[in-house]
């Protein structure tokens, strides 16, 4: 099953805040993700710059999700997980960090 978000999905930034503690040991930013952030500009070069000094995935994560503070980043970063490939993070926000799935998803079996 694979799940896509559409432009018309409501609250996908409530949703990432709401996850955001755990999604900072799940996400993946190095092999692509801020680079597609950079590109899609969510990321300015001076935070993207400042969000791959840091030390440990972990913490280029948690900076990263405290720099998504409107929808329309939100909807940036989740196209950009799909580009890079990490669509087990979108399954994860769309089943509500595991606990259901919910409205803020159309699912398309693929």
């Amino acid at each position: 099953m694979c799940v896509k978000f559409s432009d018309e999905t409501p609250h996908v930034f409530a949703k990432i805040r709401k996850l955001k503690c755990r999604l900072t040991y799940y996400i993946e930013p190095d092999y692509g993700l801020l680079d597609e952030l950079l590109s899609q500009e969510v990321l300015t070069l001076r935070e993207w710059a400042v969000i791959h000094r840091k030390e440990t995935a972990y913490d280029r994560n948690a900076a990263l999700l405290d720099l998504l503070v409107t929808e329309e980043q939100s909807r940036k970063f989740l196209k950009a997980l799909q580009q890079t490939d990490q669509q087990h993070i979108l399954n994860f926000i769309a089943a509500n960090g595991g606990q259901k799935h919910d409205a803020i998803a159309t699912v398309f079996l693929l």
